[in-house]
């Protein structure tokens, strides 16, 4: 047993977990990373994202108040991470793993400089280090140049490998099964969480059998009802349901840091006929919108074709965000590939490789006829001949207008 205070460890603990990958992806991806320390004549690249890590490492982490980096050279890449965690990030980290100790408040930095002695220029991520991890960073290597590494991690990011692809195929099987779960669950005077859960349950025991090497977390259902539809983030409540009510489906699971989603208007027995309006309206929407996501296409024109449907019925004030977005390693509390959009303000022009979501939402304020949100989600993987939607659950009033 240790008998001093260390401030680094090395805590190679139990067998490596099998990963989600291969190795070859993996090495594609690292070397990728190397491609942009070479273009931009960097030491090396500290990431510090959960998304960036993920991806690099197949290591997800539990921040908890505590840092975490993948510190990746010409020739090494280790994750960096605190010693409450012990073995399981080395377990899950593709390259080395470097732990440091609570028992001085500096010990993440000592960690970084141990790996980057003579450092001249690294690579961070602007975009998601704050003011006092930068000033942190400035006094741990006064010497250094900083350079923001996050828009070219982004752009490599976009383009999916075939595993990556697999791997998001899965996750859209299993968020159709949560909905299947979902269905089967709402009922006059069920609530909301009730919805939820059955929804969550039914995945997590699927992404169990399917993975059962992966670790499980993170996969979720928001479900909602009446005005709770209003947007799209909105939490689950007690509300219980009525007949009328406009329901929202929403379903989420996580599978090893790769988010994907079904998301599903449906209403309980019955739907007034300006609720069935405005219901057709997004699904006609929608339906352009899926006919539209092809490489060659611009994110910004696609948002700007189908802005002129909703407009042509007097609806276009009424739609809530941008049309759609890039998938990947990202959930609903980090990560993001912004420069894959779908609104009025990107010029990015799709390509192959690219997996993207048509997700139009209309939200009518309580107290107008047909009032609630409406929202229609399906992921579209970008081909060499035009796209795939991977998405199975049917959509629109002929289908999801649920029995009480």
């Amino acid at each position: 047993m240790p008998n001093q205070l260390l401030r680094l460890q090395k805590m190679h603990n139990g067998e490596k977990a099998q990963p989600t990958f291969s190795a070859g992806e993996m090495e594609r991806r690292q070397n990728a990373m190397r491609g942009i320390l070479e273009e931009l004549k960097l030491d090396a690249a500290i990431l510090t994202s959960y998304h960036n890590i993920c991806y690099f490492s197949d290591f997800l982490y539990c921040a908890f108040g505590r840092r975490y980096a993948f510190v990746i050279t010409s020739e090494k890449a280790t994750s960096v991470t605190a010693g409450i965690d012990a073995g399981q990030p080395y377990r899950r980290t593709f390259g080395d793993n470097l732990t440091y100790t609570d028992w001085q408040r500096d010990n993440f930095f000592h960690a970084l400089q141990t790996l980057l002695p003579g450092a001249v220029r690294l690579g961070i991520e602007f975009d998601q280090v704050t003011l006092e991890l930068r000033r942190l960073l400035e006094e741990a290597f006064p010497e250094v140049e900083f350079v923001d590494i996050a828009g070219p991690t982004m752009w490599l990011r976009t383009i999916k490998s075939d595993e990556e692809i697999a791997l998001i195929r899965e996750g859209t099987a299993t968020a159709d099964l949560g909905g299947g779960a979902v269905v089967s669950a709402i009922g006059e005077g069920v609530p909301e969480y009730e919805v939820a859960l059955a929804g969550t349950q039914a995945m997590v025991r699927h992404i169990a059998a399917r993975f059962p090497s992966s670790e499980l977390k993170d996969t979720w259902v928001w479900f909602q009802s009446g005005p709770n539809t209003d947007g799209a983030h909105n939490a689950v409540t007690s509300r219980r349901m009525e007949k009328g009510d406009i329901l929202s489906l929403n379903c989420f699971p996580m599978i090893a840091g790769y988010y994907t989603a079904l998301e599903r208007t449906l209403f309980l027995d019955h739907a007034s006929d300006e609720h069935l309006r405005i219901w057709e309206v997004n699904c006609a929407v929608h339906r352009r919108g899926l006919e539209l996501l092809k490489p060659g296409a611009r994110c910004g024109d696609i948002a700007t074709e189908l802005n002129d449907i909703y407009r042509s019925h007097g609806l276009l004030g009424y739609r809530s965000f941008g049309y759609g977005h890039s998938f990947g390693v990202m959930s609903h509390y980090y990560g993001r590939e912004a420069g894959v959009e779908l609104r009025e303000d990107v010029n990015t022009v799709l390509q192959p490789g690219m997996v993207v979501s048509m997700e139009p939402m209309l939200s009518i304020p309580e107290g107008m006829p047909g009032a609630g949100g409406y929202r229609e989600h399906d992921i579209l993987v970008m081909t060499e001949s035009g796209s795939e939607n991977i998405t199975g659950f049917p959509f629109g009033p002929e289908h999801n207008i649920l029995p009480a």
